[in-house]
C-alpha cells in the first residue's frame, strides 16, 4: 500500500472518529418542541435503567433531526445517507459509549475505558438500533429505478409483499469453549454465512505445540441470537411499463421488524442496499456478478384496509368526510355514487350499482360454533364483446384498496390460490400466496372466466364460499386467508351471444359455479335507435371534453369522496335487523320460491335463475350494504327491496335473451296484472287487496310507480278492478 493510500484511511479515520463525537453531542442534546424535551437522551436512559420492554427497546434515529440540529449535523446526516451502513455501526458505538458513561452526561469515553475488551460490543447491546431518511430522501421510488449507484445508501422503495418465510434465529455472536483449557472464544458474525473456528486460539493450547491444541465447541447458551426473516418484494402493477415483467428484491428483515407484514401488503420500506455473494452452484458460474438485497430499517404498510388512506392531509381528510356525510343523507345516496362508478361508460345502471355494493359488501357472520358466513359479494358480467365489462374490471381493480386484475387464460390454478415454492434461503417449502389472497379483503377481478381450463376453475370454489384456501401439498397442510370478493368477466362460447341456445351452451360454466356469484348480469349488444343515438353522443362528448358528463360526486378514484364513502360504510360492523324486517325477507324469499315453483319453465336457462338458499343470503349481505351506505345500524324494508330487485334484474337479464324472441311474451302491463292476479289468487276468501302489498311486490319485481299506475287504469276502464277514494285497497269486479 502506497503512503498516499495510508494517508486517504488515515483521514477517512479522522473523519469517522469525529462524526462519532458529533453523534454523541446530539443524542444528549438534541431538543425539540416547547418543552425542550430530548427525545433520545431520555430514551437512552430508560434503556440504560432497563424499564423498557424487549419489544420497544427500538431507537431509531431520524436524519432529518440530526440535519436539522445542526450545520455539521447536516453534513453528517449527507454522509450518513450516502454510506448507511458503515454509520449505523458508528452511531451503535457512539450509544455504546453513552451508556457505558455512569452518569451520561458528558459524551466522552476515558483513557482507561479504551483498553481492548475480548467481549464483542454488540454481546452486550440491549437495543435494536435503527436509522430513518432524511424528509427530503423519503419519496418512494419503484424498483425498476434502483441502479448500482444506490449500492450502500440509505433508500426508500414501495411494491408489494409476495412472499414472507419463516422467522428463524439468526447467530450475530458465536460462543466458543476449548475441551482442552476451558478457553471462552467470541465471534462476530457480519452476513448469513461465516466460518467457524476450530482451534482453540489461547496461548496455553498454542504453547503445547501441534499435538496440544484443543478442539472448540459452539456454545449455544452463550451465543446472541436474533429473529431473521426474508421478504419478497414486488413491483406494483402501476409501476411496471407494458410488456414488462415485474421486478422483485429480497429484504432482510432482523429483530423487531420480523412479522409486521404478510403477502398482498403494499409497503414502503426503507433500507440499505447492499450486494452479496452468489452460494451454491450459483457461485461458480456467476464470476464477478453479485446479488443485492435490502437490508430493512423501517417497513410501513400502506392500505392495509378499506379504513387506512395514503398521503392525505388532516384538513382533506375532513373535506371529505363532510362531503360523505351530505352524500350518505341525500336522496338518492346509491344513485350518485354508483353515477360515479366509470362515469365514461354509458349506460349499465343497475351493473354499477351492483359493483357499489360489491365494493362495500355485506357483514360477516361468525358464529358460536366458528363457522364464517361472508359478507362479501361476488358478481359475473356475462355478455356480449364490447359491452365494456373488462373497462369495468379494471376500474374497480383500481378502485379498491386491494384490488388485483387477472386473466383467466394467463392464471394457472396455483396462481389464483396458493403455491408450494422452494426458500432459497433456507431450503424448505414455502407457501406463496397467488392472486386471491394477495387480495385478501379486496376484490379479485378476472377477466375471461370462461377461458379458464376447467382443472384451474375447481381451484376457486371453495374460494367463492368459504373463502380460505387449503392446501395439502409437499408435506405441508394450510389453510389461507381469501377474503375477497370474485368479480369476473366471461364472452359467449360462439363469439355472439346465441339466442336459440341456453345460457349454460352459451356461457360454458357449471352450475355448481355460478350458483356461487350473488349477481350474475347478461349484457347483450341489442340494436336500438334511441339507445344508440344516447351512446353515441356520450362516447363523442367523452372524446371531446377527455371526460364524461361531471356528476355532482365526481368520478370515483383514491381519496374520492366515492372511495371515502365505500370506506366509511364498511367500517359499520354492527349491523342488525329489526323484529319487523325479518318476516317481511322470509314472506319475499317464498313468493320468489313459490314463482319460480310455479312460473313458466324455460328449459334452457331455468337451471341457472332457480332460487336457492344461496340467493336468500345474496339478498341479505346486498340489503347489508345498502344500510352501511346509509350510515344505518338497521336494515330497513326499503333495503331489502331493492336487494329484490337487483336480484330479479340479474333474472331478467338472463331470461330475457330467450323471452325477446319468443312470440308469446307479455307486455309489462299484462306482466302487472299478473303479479295482482296471482297475489289475490293466494287470500282466499277475498276480493280485495290491499296497494301497499301490490306496490312493495311490484317494485321488487323490478317496475316502478308509473308503471303500476298505467297498469291500473287499464284494467279499471275495463271493469275488471278498481281503487278506493282513499288508495288503499284494490277490489276485483269481476271472475279473474
Amino acid at each position: 500500500m502506497s503512503q498516499a493510500d495510508g494517508n486517504e484511511d488515515t483521514s477517512q479515520k479522522d473523519i469517522y472518529t469525529k462524526d462519532q463525537g458529533t453523534i454523541k453531542s446530539f443524542l444528549v442534546e438534541f431538543s425539540q418542541g416547547i418543552e425542550d424535551v430530548k427525545p433520545y437522551y431520555l430514551q437512552l436512559r430508560e434503556i440504560k435503567d432497563r424499564t423498557l420492554d424487549v419489544s420497544k427497546r427500538v431507537l431509531t434515529i431520524n436524519l432529518s433531526d440530526v440535519s436539522k440540529w445542526s450545520e455539521e449535523g447536516a453534513m453528517l446526516a449527507d454522509r450518513a445517507q450516502a454510506n448507511a451502513k458503515r454509520y449505523h455501526e458508528i452511531f451503535a458505538e457512539a450509544i455504546d459509549s453513552i451508556l457505558e458513561d455512569s452518569g451520561i452526561q458528558n459524551g466522552g469515553m476515558g483513557a482507561e475505558n479504551e483498553v481492548e475488551s475480548p467481549f464483542p460490543k454488540i454481546l452486550f447491546r440491549r437495543y435494536e438500533l435503527r436509522l430513518a431518511p432524511q424528509s427530503t430522501d423519503a419519496m418512494s421510488i419503484s424498483l425498476r429505478h434502483i441502479r448500482s449507484s444506490s449500492i450502500g445508501k440509505l433508500v426508500s422503495v414501495r411494491g408489494m409483499i409476495t412472499r414472507c418465510s419463516d422467522v428463524k434465529p439468526h447467530c450475530e455472536v458465536c460462543a466458543y469453549s476449548c475441551d482442552r483449557c476451558g478457553f471462552e472464544i467470541f465471534q462476530q458474525t457480519n452476513g448469513k454465512h461465516f466460518t467457524p473456528i476450530r482451534m482453540c486460539p489461547s496461548p496455553v493450547c498454542s504453547n503445547q505445540g501441534a499435538s496440544g491444541e484443543g478442539t472448540v465447541h459452539t456454545q449455544t447458551r452463550g451465543s446472541k441470537f436474533t429473529k431473521y426473516q426474508e421478504v419478497k418484494l414486488q413491483e406494483l402493477p402501476n409501476q411496471v411499463p407494458i410488456g414488462h415483467i415485474p421486478r422483485s428484491m429480497n429484504v432482510h428483515v432482523l429483530g423487531e421488524l420480523t412479522r409486521t407484514t404478510s403477502p398482498g401488503d403494499i409497503v414502503k420500506i426503507s433500507g440499505v442496499f447492499l450486494p452479496t455473494k452468489f452460494e451454491g452452484y450459483k457461485a461458480l458460474k456467476a464470476g464477478l456478478t453479485a446479488d443485492t438485497y435490502l437490508r430493512a430499517f423501517q417497513i410501513e404498510v400502506e392500505k392495509k384496509s378499506y379504513d387506512d388512506r395514503e398521503g392525505v392531509s388532516a384538513e382533506k381528510e375532513k373535506e371529505l368526510t363532510t362531503k360523505v356525510e351530505a352524500i350518505a343523507f341525500s336522496k338518492d345516496p346509491v344513485g350518485r355514487l354508483s353515477r360515479s362508478i366509470a362515469p365514461e361508460i354509458f349506460g349499465h345502471d343497475d351493473v354499477k350499482r351492483a359493483l357499489l355494493l360489491q365494493l362495500v359488501s355485506g357483514c360477516e357472520k361468525k358464529l358460536s360454533d366458528g363457522m364464517r358466513i361472508r359478507g362479501d359479494i361476488n358478481i359475473c358480467l356475462m355478455g356480449d364483446p364490447g359491452v365494456a365489462k373488462s373497462q369495468l374490471l379494471k376500474y374497480i381493480s383500481s378502485v379498491a384498496p386491494r384490488g388485483v386484475y387477472t386473466t383467466g387464460k394467463g392464471s394457472s390454478g396455483v396462481g389464483l390460490t396458493a403455491a408450494i415454492t422452494k426458500d432459497s434461503a433456507t431450503g424448505d417449502m414455502a407457501l406463496e400466496g397467488g392472486a386471491l389472497v394477495l387480495a385478501d379483503k379486496g376484490v379479485c377481478c378476472i377477466d375471461e372466466f370462461d377461458k379458464m381450463d376447467e382443472s384451474d376453475r375447481t381451484a376457486i370454489h371453495e374460494v367463492m364460499e368459504q373463502q380460505t384456501v387449503s392446501i395439502a401439498k409437499a408435506g405441508i397442510t394450510a389453510t389461507l386467508n381469501a377474503r375477497a370478493a370474485v368479480l369476473a368477466a366471461a364472452n359467449p362460447l360462439y363469439g355472439r351471444y346465441n339466442r336459440r341456445k341456453g345460457l349454460s351452451e352459451n356461457i360454458n360454466l357449471p352450475n355448481s359455479l355460478l350458483s356461487r356469484f350473488d349477481l350474475m348480469f347478461l349484457i347483450l349488444d341489442v340494436a336500438d335507435t334511441d339507445n344508440d343515438i344516447a351512446l353515441a353522443r356520450h362516447v363523442t362528448f367523452v372524446h371531446k371534453h377527455s371526460g364524461a358528463t361531471s356528476e355532482e360526486s365526481g368520478a370515483m378514484k383514491k381519496n374520492s369522496q366515492g372511495e371515502e364513502s365505500t370506506s366509511a360504510g364498511r367500517g359499520n360492523t354492527s349491523l342488525r335487523c329489526p323484529p319487523e324486517v325479518a318476516p317481511y325477507v322470509v314472506e319475499a324469499y317464498v313468493s320468489l320460491r313459490q314463482q319460480d315453483t310455479n312460473g313458466p319453465k324455460d328449459s334452457n336457462n331455468s337451471d341457472q335463475t332457480v332460487m336457492t338458499a344461496r340467493q336468500l343470503l345474496s339478498i341479505l349481505r346486498l340489503a347489508q350494504a345498502l344500510a352501511r351506505l346509509r350510515f344505518s345500524d338497521f336494515v330497513a324494508t326499503e333495503d331489502v327491496d331493492e336487494a329484490i330487485r337487483l336480484t330479479h334484474m340479474s333474472k331478467a337479464s338472463l331470461l330475457d335473451s330467450n323471452t325477446a324472441t319468443n312470440n308469446n311474451a307479455e307486455d309489462i302491463t299484462s306482466r302487472i296484472f299478473g303479479i295482482i292476479r296471482d297475489y289475490n289468487n293466494s287470500v282466499r276468501g277475498s276480493t280485495e287487496v290491499e296497494y301497499k302489498a301490490i306496490e312493495a311486490m311490484v317494485l321488487r319485481k323490478g317496475f316502478n310507480i308509473e308503471q303500476l299506475n298505467t297498469c291500473l287504469e287499464e284494467y279499471e276502464s275495463l271493469n275488471i278492478l278498481q281503487l278506493n277514494e282513499g288508495r288503499t285497497a284494490i277490489e276485483f269486479l269481476m271472475d279473474n
